[in-house]
């Protein structure tokens, strides 16, 4: 089925004073996240995917034994990366965190800060471009987990309850090259934690 461009859940200046401006979320949001989806429905015309869902697709075209993915892998994995980003933070994002997700961080990690303190050196350790995950594993399992590019939970069989993009396009503009600044802010600022709770 054909990529379509999501509008973000609140305003482009909505995240401002929280750490992620105004700029950020149009060129984000606006141009980038846009030609994922573009190049997408280019690449996907015509072709068996042309009729799948966007979860079929990237697990679908997903090489696990490839250095580098194909065009139709990246372009769906970041549509459906980006599309969970939008999703996961907000301009409540000051909200108490709700509790059966401070349980079940806890009992996983052995503390909320403990959680947070490896999320974001998963974040910071990702050598070049990729992204930050709270998965739920095959398991059951509550894991931090790391991936390079695009590639995504969906390729492993696990379900992403949070991810963070750690491609510079996503903090340069209001962090500089200060990755590990960007993703604190982003844990103590930006996360919507009741839409993480909501995909236990």
């Amino acid at each position: 089925m054909a990529f379509t461009l999501p509008d973000l859940p609140y305003a482009h200046d909505a995240l401002a004073a929280l750490g992620m401006s105004k700029e950020t979320l149009e060129y984000h949001h606006d141009l980038h996240h846009k030609a994922y989806v573009d190049n997408g429905n280019k690449l996907i015309a015509g072709t068996e995917w042309e009729s799948k869902s966007l979860e079929d697709i990237v697990r679908g075209t997903y090489n696990a034994g490839a250095v580098a993915q194909n065009g139709i892998f990246n372009n769906a994995s970041q549509h459906w990366n980006h599309n969970l980003f939008w999703e996961v933070m907000g301009p409540g994002a000051d909200k108490k965190m709700p509790g059966n997700l401070e349980k079940a961080l806890t009992e996983a990690f052995g503390s909320v800060a403990k959680f947070k303190e490896d999320f974001a050196a998963a974040g910071a350790g990702q050598f070049g471009s990729g992204w930050a995950w709270l998965v739920k594993d095959k398991d059951g399992a509550l894991k931090v987990t790391k991936t390079e590019n695009g590639v995504n939970p969906l390729c492993f069989g696990q379900t992403a309850l949070l991810g963070c993009d750690v491609w510079e396009h996503s903090y340069y503009i209001d962090f500089r090259n200060k990755r590990p600044a960007y993703l604190t802010n982003f844990l103590e600022k930006l996360v919507n934690w009741e839409a993480v709770a909501a995909k236990l």
